[in-house]
């Protein structure tokens, strides 16, 4: 596996990935996409949208709003329970969170637990730590006027959260897809949005962040139906992720989750586990959640939750079965597995190995030589047909040919389709193969 620095090193250099706010200075845990970033990241969002919503009868869309009853929190054990582990370094005051910088230990751990391990501050080397105390991850803010006299009444009526996930959203809105759809069970609610968690010691690039874009699925099902529809959807995370995604089945791994680190909502959860370069951690998530948020919901808004079926008349409220993933880790795991070296005639050449369908660009257009007029003049043609035919192409015509295959190479275009003289004569031009550097001469009508 590839080391993680020279990834974070090529996200930078080619525009994929910048650290958010670089030029004050940065803000950890932040990072902002490039132009070819946002590209690679539309396209994979795109494709779990085709294949798990517009590709199913039953899955329906919603795009809630990221801020939020703050009963909704209440409501969901968040404002209780959405907590990590924090120890502070005595020494140099440093925090931390407790089950990231030992081994063998849970989000569970206990200050006794903590110090037999025995562990080192990862700052200064010093071995002298305080208690292990609950940190929320929530962010908190206000809503409403604010002025400086009103500090304590704000404090206590006006506080609100950016959601700490997507999911709260979709039960939310249950009923409301319920009354105007009515679907038959069982039926999901698919929703990609923004999520906010106030990490503790955000960390690995892109892998542990303070925001991040979610992709989840709430699964409303038949309570005695919710094993076989967890299999079902447990094998449809594993085509995608092999089949769609092009993650290599070697560095997936799927973990049981034992009941005492499961969240507090979960009957049963598997985890698929990823090797990225700095080692095995968690890509995507599948759980039970039972009927825990909708008894919530029902218990907390007097409004009833229950599914009547429509054929035998049975009044139940549906359990749900919720894949989730990170999009930041989907899109870590993705360059990571495209991220190649290798030689080509004796030189060596970094290239991104993506598939056509996640590419930022499919291909790239350029004239052999830039200052002869009648060569750009063809290649723009051509540029402008394949733009009108594929959308996501660019143009090149920097420094020479070899040099530009090296750049696309690098941001992974699968084809480079080059005008030289020829073009002019026989309509037909290059085109060079990204994987195999291979070169063949097609007509312009069968591009």
């Amino acid at each position: 596996m590839n080391k993680l620095e020279d990834i974070v090193s090529l996200c930078k250099r080619r525009g994929f990935i910048f650290p958010g706010s670089d030029i004050y200075g940065g803000m950890a845990g932040t990072w902002d996409y490039g132009p070819l970033g946002v590209s690679l990241k539309r396209n994979i969002m795109n494709e779990w949208w085709n294949y798990f919503v517009e590709n199913r009868d039953e899955v329906y869309g919603i795009d809630a709003a990221i801020l939020m009853n703050p009963r909704t929190w209440e409501a969901s054990g968040h404002t209780a329970t959405f907590a990590d582990p924090l120890v502070e370094c005595k020494e140099c005051k440093s925090r931390f969170r407790a089950d990231k910088i030992a081994d063998g230990i849970s989000e569970a751990v206990t200050t006794e637990e903590f110090l037999a391990t025995h562990t080192k501050c990862p700052v200064c080397g010093k071995e002298n730590w305080g208690p292990i105390r609950k940190f929320n991850m929530m962010f908190t803010t206000h809503v409403g006027a604010v002025l400086p006299d009103d500090e304590a009444e704000i404090a206590n009526k006006n506080i609100a959260y950016l959601r700490p996930e997507t999911a709260q959203g979709i039960f939310v809105n249950y009923k409301n897809v319920l009354d105007t759809f009515y679907p038959n069970l069982p039926f999901g609610l698919a929703q990609q949005g923004k999520a906010f968690r106030n990490e503790i010691s955000p960390r690995d690039f892109i892998l542990r962040d303070r925001e991040c874009s979610q992709m989840e699925i709430e699964y409303f099902v038949k309570p005695d139906t919710w094993e076989e529809n967890f299999e079902e959807m447990r094998k449809l995370q594993r085509d995608f992720l092999e089949n769609h995604m092009g993650l290599n089945s070697d560095n997936l791994h799927e973990y049981e989750v034992p009941e005492k680190d499961r969240a507090h909502y979960s009957r049963r959860t598997v985890d698929f586990m990823f090797d990225y370069p700095n080692g095995e951690e968690e890509l995507m998530g599948l759980a039970y959640r039972t009927d825990f948020d909708l008894v919530n919901i029902q218990r907390e808004s007097g409004k009833s939750m229950e599914y009547r079926d429509k054929n035998t008349g049975e009044v139940f409220i549906p359990h749900i079965i919720e894949p989730s993933i990170g999009v930041e880790r989907l899109f870590l795991a993705v360059i990571s597995t495209a991220y190649i070296e290798d030689e080509i005639n004796g030189e060596k050449r970094t290239v991104l190995k993506l598939s056509e369908n996640l590419a930022p660009y499919k291909f790239c257009v350029s004239p052999l030589l830039k200052n002869k007029p009648e060569l750009v003049a063809k290649a723009k043609e051509v540029y402008q047909l394949l733009r009108a035919k594929y959308g996501n192409v660019t143009w090149d015509d920097s420094g020479n040919i070899g040099k530009r295959y090296r750049k696309q190479d690098e941001i992974g275009t699968p084809k480079c389709v080059v005008i030289d003289f020829d073009t002019l004569e026989n309509d037909t031009v290059t085109i060079r193969d990204r994987d195999t550097t291979d070169q063949i001469r097609v007509s312009i009508k069968e591009l």
